[in-house]
C-alpha cells in the first residue's frame, strides 16, 4: 500500500521550518509532497535546500485548498492520500494505525487521527478533536469540540469510531475513492469541503472512520483564525451549500429552519458588537442564492442521500440543554 503525503502551501515558509522535520522524520512509510499554491516567498527554495527527499508539485495558481488539493493529487498514483495542513505537528508511529486500519477495512474510505492542540497539548483542537457529525441543519460538532466548547484529552477518545465528516487539517483517503468523487469542490475555495466530500463519499456507502491510536498536534487558524469575518462567510455559505447539494428530506424545510438559526448567530454577533461578522452572514447567503441554480443540479445528480445526521439541533443542545461535552449529547 503506497501513501501519499501532501502539504499544501501558500507563501508558508515558516510553518515549513517549523512542522516539516516531524514529517519527514515520522514518515518514512510515505512518500512526502509539498504541494505549492503559487507562492511568492521562498518557501519551495527552503524545502529543496533543506528536505531534498520532499517532492515538490507546483501548482499555477493559488485556488484554495479545493482547487490546490484536485490539482496536486491528479498526477499522483499512491493508493492513499493524506491532505495535511503545513501547522500540523506528527508523532512517532502516527501512521501504523492509518495502514493498519485501511488494510484491513476495505470499506473504510476516509480516516482522521486524533487531533490535538499544538499550543495547549491536553486539549482537543478545534478543527477536528475525535472526528466530526452534523446535525439535520447543517451545523458541524466533533467528539471532543461542540462550538468553542474544547474538551481536555482524558483518553475518552482513544477508541476508533465511525464519524461522519473528517478534519482537512489532516485528512487520509484512498485515491480511488478521491478520483470517484471528482475530487474536492472547487467552489468551496476554502473551509467545510472536506465536510462535503466525506459527506459525499456517506452517500456512496463508504465508511469515514477515526483512529484515536494516531495522534497529532495541530496549531489551527494559521490561515484564517477563528475571529475572521471571511472565515464566518466561508462558513456559513459553505455549510449551505453541504446541505442543499448532499442532504436527504425537504430541502426548502432545512433552508428556512438555517435561515432563522443564522439570524439569530447574527444577533448574538450583534450583542457582541462584531458587525462585520453579520455582513458576512448576509454575503453568505446573497452568495447561496447566486449559486443555487447550481446547488440544485448537483443535488439531482447525486441520487443515494443517506441519513446524515444524530442530533436534530446541536444549537438547541448546546445554548438552551447546555450539553457542552460530546459525551453528555
Amino acid at each position: 500500500m503506497k501513501l501519499a503525503i501532501v502539504i499544501l502551501n501558500w507563501n508558508g515558509k515558516q510553518l515549513l521550518e517549523q512542522f516539516m522535520p516531524s514529517i519527514v522524520k515520522h514518515s518514512k512509510e510515505a512518500t512526502v509532497y509539498l504541494a505549492d499554491n503559487a507562492s511568492t516567498d521562498d518557501s519551495v527554495v527552503f524545502i529543496k535546500s533543506n528536505f531534498p527527499t520532499v517532492k515538490i508539485i507546483q501548482n499555477t495558481v493559488n485556488g484554495g485548498y479545493a482547487k490546490g488539493y484536485n490539482d496536486a493529487l491528479k498526477n499522483l498514483d499512491e493508493d492513499i492520500f493524506c491532505l495535511i495542513n503545513s501547522d500540523v505537528e506528527v508523532t512517532e508511529n502516527w501512521l501504523a494505525p492509518i495502514i493498519e486500519t485501511f488494510t484491513n477495512e476495505a470499506n473504510t474510505a476516509i480516516i482522521q487521527p486524533k487531533l490535538l492542540d499544538y499550543n495547549n497539548k491536553e486539549y482537543f483542537e478545534y478543527a477536528g478533536a475525535a472526528g466530526g457529525f452534523i446535525d439535520k441543519f447543517g451545523y458541524p460538532y466533533c467528539r471532543g469540540r461542540i462550538f468553542n466548547t474544547i474538551e481536555k484529552d482524558l483518553g475518552q477518545y482513544n477508541d476508533k469510531a465511525d464519524i461522519f465528516w473528517a478534519s482537512g487539517a489532516c485528512l487520509f483517503i484512498r485515491s480511488n475513492v478521491f478520483k470517484q468523487l471528482n475530487g474536492l469542490d472547487e467552489c468551496f475555495f476554502a473551509h467545510m469541503e472536506e465536510i462535503d466530500l466525506c459527506w459525499r463519499a456517506k452517500n456512496m456507502g463508504y465508511h469515514v472512520t477515526y483512529v484515536g491510536q494516531s495522534e497529532i498536534y495541530h496549531v489551527g487558524g494559521a490561515t484564517l483564525s477563528n475571529t475572521n469575518p471571511q472565515k464566518t462567510y466561508l462558513n456559513f455559505r459553505n455549510s449551505l451549500y453541504t446541505l442543499t447539494k448532499n442532504a436527504k428530506g425537504n430541502l426548502f424545510f432545512l433552508i428556512f429552519i438555517r435561515l432563522v438559526l443564522d439570524g439569530v448567530a447574527a444577533v448574538k454577533f450583534l450583542f457582541e458588537l462584531k458587525f462585520k461578522h453579520i455582513s458576512s452572514i448576509v454575503y453568505a447567503h446573497f452568495s447561496f442564492y447566486r449559486h443555487l441554480k447550481t446547488l440544485l443540479k448537483q443535488r439531482k445528480a447525486f441520487k443515494n442521500k443517506q441519513k446524515y445526521y444524530n442530533k436534530t439541533s446541536i444549537v438547541l443542545d448546546y445554548y438552551v440543554y447546555h450539553s457542552k461535552h460530546y459525551n453528555c449529547l
